[in-house]
């Protein structure tokens, strides 16, 4: 007879493998998935702000993730260099690690939204893409200026995305009455939380979009409070902040991206001459808990772009100010300065997952704050809380893929 514990660990298991394939990314070949549903059935990617995939697929359909058996959301990233491989037997997927078969994964239905226009003829599948369990993203626009300046990110890639998918996935401002009414219909499938983020626009330009698509979102679903979090850049003002809570955001994120100061400084030139520097972007964070409330805010590290006791100190200091920093595993993207680095082995990730969760269980951080302040909730951080948690459909004897 299998136990509780045994079913636990049988997760922590495909977690790590989890980790590893998002790390690595996953070998298959694209033909695989013709015929297979995708863009029908299944749900497809649509690259609205940043491509994780390691090689151009202008034209070829891929899945937007995949489950494990036990019901963990696996992103896909397409890179035919890793040990990772998936395989169409039959009518299943499976996934092998080198020769050595794993297990059966399951692809994740399409919402039906996804097939919907808006009012004025826009696709709302490029409105706002579904990221599992409710979350739905919102990129408003690949328009960052830091491209115009030459100071980027240089771990970056949303402006290749913009110029290499933009016609085919429909990279283009997204406006309000178009995001409110994807909202609408999103909410009415079982959608409850939505981000809207983007790309770095003059400050002023920010706070108005955004109140816009706040009204536009509560008008359409009727929702005063719309469980929304909005992803800024760390403003000037910090009185602004109060006028983003005001609007009816829930939560908000500044993304920090590095706890490093040096690195930080030359890696994100754009955040030092545009957003006051690394001092004034922490000030921010701690300024934003204090109106939004403990757990109420959010930052993020490009994981493995400094050292592991950097990022922890990093994600430590913020967490006892109140604010929830994660570390996502690098992916040196294409069209960005680091194209063809690479990433810390997905052992070095994985530790970093599990002392985060050690860092935010002793901040009193619980996994409802951490779905609201996430973009998905598909994090390895939020993947330890179900576990230990018991909130995963196998727990309660329900299907994995929703």
């Amino acid at each position: 007879m299998h136990t509780m514990s045994d079913l636990k660990n049988r997760l922590h298991e495909e977690l790590a493998i989890k980790n590893a394939c998002q790390v690595e990314g996953i070998n298959a070949d694209p033909a695989i998935f013709e015929g297979a549903g995708l863009g029908d059935q299944y749900q497809e990617q649509i690259q609205t702000l940043f491509d994780y995939n390691l090689h151009n697929h202008t034209g070829v359909v891929l899945p937007v993730c995949f489950y494990t058996p036990g019901g963990l959301r696996v992103g896909y990233r397409w890179n035919d260099r890793s040990p990772y491989k998936l395989r169409k037997e039959g009518n299943h997927f499976i996934l092998y690690h080198e020769r050595k078969e794993l297990f059966p994964v399951s692809l994740k239905k399409r919402p039906k939204y996804y097939s919907l226009k808006t009012s004025d003829g826009a696709n709302m599948n490029q409105v706002a893409t579904h990221n599992g369990e409710g979350a739905i993203f919102v990129s408003y626009s690949n328009e960052c200026f830091l491209k115009e300046t030459g100071h980027d990110c240089k771990y970056c890639n949303i402006n290749y995305t913009h110029d290499t998918y933009g016609e085919e996935h429909g990279v283009s401002w997204k406006y309000p009455r178009q995001i409110g009414e994807t909202a609408a219909v999103a909410y009415q499938e079982g959608a409850k939380h939505i981000t809207i983020s983007g790309g770095f626009i003059p400050e002023r330009r920010e706070i108005d979009y955004y109140f816009d698509v706040a009204e536009a979102i509560q008008e359409h679903t009727g929702l005063e409070d719309f469980n929304g979090t909005a992803v800024i850049g760390a403003p000037l003002d910090l009185s602004i902040l109060e006028r983003y809570k005001d609007a009816g955001y829930r939560t908000i994120a500044m993304n920090l991206e590095i706890w490093d100061k040096n690195i930080f400084n030359s890696v994100c030139p754009g955040k030092v001459i545009h957003c006051g520097g690394w001092d004034h972007w922490v000030k921010a964070l701690e300024r934003a808990a204090v109106v939004f409330g403990h757990g109420r805010v959010r930052s993020n590290f490009v994981g493995g772009m400094e050292t592991k006791k950097s990022t922890l100190e990093g994600v430590k200091y913020l967490a006892s100010q109140g604010v929830i920093a994660y570390a996502g595993a690098w992916i040196p993207n294409l069209g960005s300065e680091y194209e063809g680095h690479r990433s810390p082995l997905p052992e070095w990730h994985l530790d970093v997952a599990y002392k985060i969760v050690d860092i935010f269980r002793g901040a009193g951080f619980t996994y409802e704050q951490l779905y609201d302040s996430s973009a998905s909730a598909d994090g390895l951080w939020n993947d330890i809380y179900k576990i230990e948690e018991e909130r995963l459909p196998v727990f309660k004897g329900e299907p994995s893929v929703v």
